[in-house]
């Protein structure tokens, strides 16, 4: 059976313009509307049902389940948020923000008709959330990765595929003694699925690699990053190559570096895992590997939207990771420092 995608791929346009031709809520060009019928035709594409009874009592609004926990770095928080609200529009919706840690909350909004729709961030590996939004009458986009995504849509930056990268980077550079300075603790003891999958590919990439990797913990405030360089510098002192994932942590990790006469690009190399506007506003060129979280939110709305138009089914999409290197890369191994 033909679906709503079926017809936008076969008449070269996106879901929400076979929509809005069946639906007649926005003006489509005619020769767009008739390349959209002709494929509805020759498809024999018929909307659903549940989809046309879903479509008739619309609240046109999407829910954002955004908590702003402890050890979370609101800024990029708010890129992703941004993405999900500029993306709405585009489909004439509004956004609903949760910003509370709160099942009950959630449960408020999936079991009345307050919203079209829901996407949800921060996914823990065992997130007490998803039981409830699978089993909500609302379509819903996870920004994250469950342990069990099985039967859920999600979408993310694929970090195991991140740390890899990272680590082969620096290894393909000649250093043999690799660390990660990541997540806050707190962030760590939730389970948060992007922290996890970061370190698991990390460590298995070092591994193939034959890399020793050391991993510290990291509070994101300027005493929380100088404890993390003082201890790894301490208990590790031959790393020659961080990777910093943790936006909050960055300045204060270059910064605690200058303070101890290391020079970046020259006596370690440095890799950040940021959204690209965080590695370019560091003090030196940043070698990083890009969090898209605006485009991921807006992905995150396309895939809801799709669902609630159609019967798009549930799907992972795991952005692949891309390096771009500047000068905080330097070859290895830059010898024991202290």
């Amino acid at each position: 059976m033909a679906t709503i995608e079926d017809v936008a791929k076969a008449a070269g346009v996106s879901a929400s313009t076979v929509s809005y031709v069946l639906s007649g809520k926005r003006p489509i060009s005619a020769p767009t509307r008739a390349r959209v019928e002709r494929a509805i035709e020759k498809l024999g594409y018929r909307p659903h049902a549940g989809a046309r009874a879903l479509a008739s009592s619309r609240t046109t609004v999407i829910a954002l389940m955004a908590p702003l926990r402890v050890g979370v770095s609101v800024p990029v928080i708010m890129q992703f948020v941004a993405g999900v609200v500029t993306r709405a529009r585009d489909f004439d919706h509004d956004v609903l923000l949760l910003t509370q840690d709160d099942v009950s909350g959630l449960d408020r909004v999936t079991s009345g008709s307050m919203v079209d729709a829901l996407v949800m961030m921060d996914i823990e590996a065992d997130d007490p959330r998803v039981p409830l939004v699978a089993a909500a009458k609302q379509p819903t986009v996870l920004i994250g990765l469950p342990q069990d995504p099985e039967g859920l849509s999600c979408v993310d930056l694929d970090f195991e595929a991140a740390g890899r990268l990272a680590v082969r980077h620096l290894a393909e550079a000649g250093h043999t003694d690799v660390a990660l300075i990541g997540s806050p603790p707190e962030v760590l003891r939730r389970h948060t699925s992007y922290a996890e999958r970061m370190m698991r590919g990390l460590r298995n990439q070092a591994k193939s690699s034959g890399v020793t990797v050391t991993v510290e913990a990291c509070d994101s405030t300027p005493a929380g990053a100088s404890e993390a360089v003082d201890t790894l510098l301490t208990t590790a002192p031959d790393t020659t190559g961080i990777i910093v994932h943790n936006e909050g942590a960055l300045p204060h990790v270059l910064a605690r570096l200058a303070d101890r006469g290391i020079v970046v690009g020259q006596d370690m190399s440095v890799v950040a895992v940021c959204p690209r506007d965080v590695a370019l506003s560091q003090r030196i060129p940043m070698t990083s590997i890009d969090l898209p979280a605006e485009n991921i939110g807006k992905v995150a709305v396309d895939m809801v939207m799709a669902r609630l138009e159609g019967e798009q089914p549930s799907e992972t999409r795991l952005l692949a990771p891309v390096l771009t290197e500047r000068a905080s890369s330097a070859d290895g191994p830059a010898g024991p420092l202290a």
